[in-house]
């Protein structure tokens, strides 16, 4: 382990349920079909293009998903606001990594207004060496590029990176990527996910784990 790339939304913040209540309320308002259930099998961890463009069957240019972004984003932000508060073990694990010389990096589907409002939200910007959104990537999840890319932009082999995730899509790109992947239980159950190389609840369970492996 030489990298540990993240994912952010449900992983550095347990906040998926305040995002898909957001996209509920936006799918309400905008008359689309959409149920939680669908949400987490389906669209789970894609960026908003994509996302806007499975929600409306066509093609989107970006002006056009980004007029709409902002529509679920504002709701989204609303809902979360009082609740931000990094996951469990977070801040301890990001510190343990860097204080042993492994590089690390933020790798997020989300666009940049919610990454700056998560990590200097959070007030961890300094604790990455690098970050990447969906904005940055032609390609979403699962493609393997965005992982791809922040591989290469904190200078380490993709083989020697460790990917934490928590949605199907995540953990595929991961996967894509020729990466590490661990698998965190917020989205989708331990069996759901034992296709990863690690399964942890949270970054307190990681550390443990990491600690016996070690000892």
């Amino acid at each position: 382990m030489k990298a540990v790339l993240f994912d952010m939304d449900g992983v550095v913040v347990d906040n998926l349920p305040y995002h898909v209540d957001a996209w509920l309320l936006f799918c309400e308002r905008h008359n689309i079909p959409l149920t939680r259930e669908v949400f987490y099998k389906e669209l789970n961890g894609m960026n908003s293009k994509d996302t806007f463009e499975w929600f409306y069957k066509m093609e989107m240019t970006r002006a056009e998903v980004e007029v709409l972004e902002e529509e679920k984003e504002i709701l989204y932000r609303g809902f979360y606001q009082a609740h931000m508060k990094p996951a469990p073990g977070l801040l301890v694990f990001l510190k343990t990594l860097r204080a042993h010389g492994i590089k690390t990096a933020l790798a997020t589907s989300a666009g940049p207004g919610n990454i700056d409002f998560i990590v200097d939200g959070l007030g961890i910007r300094d604790q990455f060496d690098a970050i990447i959104g969906g904005a940055e990537v032609h390609k979403g999840k699962p493609d393997p590029e965005i992982y791809l890319k922040a591989a290469e932009m904190v200078g380490v082999a993709p083989a020697d990176c460790w990917v934490i995730e928590d949605s199907l899509q995540g953990i595929s790109a991961g996967l894509n990527a020729g990466m590490q992947v661990v698998g965190i239980t917020t989205s989708h159950t331990a069996t759901e996910l034992a296709h990863t190389q690690w399964v942890a609840a949270d970054f307190v369970d990681l550390f443990e784990k990491l600690q016996q492996l070690n000892s």
